[in-house]
């Protein structure tokens, strides 16, 4: 019998994000509420800080703030999913949790470029234990014109029906997102695609992570296109993720839609999920990490986190994401208060590292161009975060990375202030400027103190407000 991965090391653990207890963690899946509790199951290998067989693991919360951990929900131990559990959604349906998921199959262990896989359901009456299907696969196959790419299914009901959308990748290459429709959840009927990337170095190879929704009066299709080439400043990442709105025709099963943007413009977000709150607002988790990059918390036992949760909005035919107004509960004591006409200012607080700033700059009739944030570590900047007021461009820099990946960029409408909400938890840093227009996730690693400072081309009047934060 395996033994879950133990953690060696605190010195990155994050104190009031979801974060794997122990092993890997990836996306998250199953957003969703049932039984008074919002319910939010993530890719798991408890067995290893490296990724594995994935399983489901699993918290809940009364109040998007406060997780409570359950047991893992799902484990890779059917024939249906032998080679893991991987992503999906939840609903409920009279009276039950529903999971549908996809199971994976690799045809040699040894090789992971052959596979193929299916789509599963599992369910439970208490939120906590999970049964599989009897029935399983419930979708054994793709449709003939899709590759080995058919995964992630994301459900909801629209009328008197349920759809499911799935990431998946047509036979010309290109990434898709296909729709079948159910009136039980267990008998699906394939219905066909949505929308098609319009080419493998534009919009795509493979979609994964899709998730249709409306908002508004706009309906928008959230996914993870794998494969779009690096263009200027925009598609930094190793993979993206972002959306496209539009709108869905259900009788034509067609999604007419405008063109392709990043969601988070930061270099630690992916496969973002949503679900729509008792009280109506759409609020998204994402991956707060990115393939591929360096994981320096696998040495202590354990790797991954998830975002913050926020809320998604739509202004100026864009989506807006704000933190959750729950997470004001994490205040502990007001530990900054402070208004100056600086160039120059450092944020003096106990624990940097734990933290919340509310910081507004009057911009409006400003001498200067350029503003900073800088998260320093004694004579090195960790993490910086400049506007500039000519352009309204920002870039934000690490210097963890390699010259050719320390930057990401970002442009704001024109404003006459400018305001910066930053969330800082031991091993993440997330900024979300001017009301949620624009928003960087990272992460970031030090075992030394850090210090904050504001820094200005000339002086600005600064408004900073700072929170202590803890679960």
């Amino acid at each position: 019998m395996q033994t879950p991965a133990k953690i060696t090391n605190k010195r990155y653990r994050l104190n009031y994000h979801i974060t794997t207890p122990s092993g890997w963690m990836n996306d998250p899946n199953g957003f969703s509420y049932y039984q008074g509790y919002y319910h939010i199951f993530y890719q798991y290998y408890p067995y290893s800080s490296k990724r594995g067989p994935m399983h489901w693991g699993h918290y809940r919360s009364q109040d998007l703030v406060h997780w409570e951990e359950l047991p893992i929900a799902l484990t890779p131990d059917s024939p249906e999913d032998k080679d893991g559990c991987y992503s999906g959604s939840a609903i409920e349906k009279d009276g039950c949790l529903y999971l549908i998921y996809t199971g994976n199959h690799y045809y040699d262990v040894n090789d992971h470029s052959r596979f193929y896989q299916t789509q599963n359901v599992a369910y439970s009456d208490d939120g906590i234990h999970f049964k599989k299907y009897s029935k399983n696969p419930v979708i054994a196959l793709p449709p003939t014109d899709n590759s080995q790419h058919f995964r992630d299914p994301k459900v909801w009901q629209h009328g008197n029906e349920y759809y499911i959308v799935v990431g998946g990748q047509d036979k010309k290459g290109l990434g898709r997102a296909i729709t079948y429709k159910s009136t039980d959840l267990l008998h699906w009927d394939y219905l066909g695609p949505i929308a098609v990337s319009q080419g493998a170095d534009i919009e795509g190879y493979t979609w994964e992570c899709p998730d249709l929704f409306s908002l508004g009066r706009e309906d928008v299709l959230l996914c993870s296109p794998q494969g779009i080439m690096a263009n200027g400043k925009e598609y930094l990442n190793c993979y993206q993720t972002g959306y496209f709105i539009g709108k869905m025709d259900y009788r034509n099963n067609q999604f007419k839609h405008g063109a392709f943007h990043e969601l988070d413009h930061g270099h630690d977000f992916y496969a973002a999920q949503t679900m729509l709150t008792p009280d109506n607002r759409r609020i998204v988790f994402g991956w707060l990490d990115m393939w591929h990059a360096d994981f320096p918390e696998q040495a202590d036992g354990w790797c991954g986190a998830l975002t913050l949760p926020r809320e998604l909005t739509l202004k100026n035919n864009q989506l807006y994401m704000t933190p959750v107004n729950e997470l004001k509960q994490l205040r502990q004591e007001k530990v900054v208060d402070e208004k100056q006409t600086s160039s120059s200012m450092q944020v003096n607080v106990s624990d940097p590292q734990h933290l919340e700033l509310l910081l507004t700059f009057g911009v409006g009739d400003w001498l200067g161009n350029e503003i900073s944030f800088v998260f320093r570590n004694e004579q090195e900047n960790l993490v910086t975060l400049s506007w500039n007021k000519e352009n309204n461009e920002v870039i934000l820099t690490r210097t963890d990375k390699s010259t050719n990946d320390a930057q990401r960029y970002g442009k704001l409408r024109p404003n006459s202030k400018l305001k910066i909400q930053v969330f800082i938890d031991t091993s993440s840093i997330e900024f979300f400027l001017n009301d949620g227009e624009l928003v960087f996730s990272e992460r970031y690693y030090t075992t030394k103190k850090p210090a904050i400072f504001i820094t200005a081309d000339a002086p600005v009047n600064i408004s900073v407000a700072g929170y202590s934060l803890a679960e």
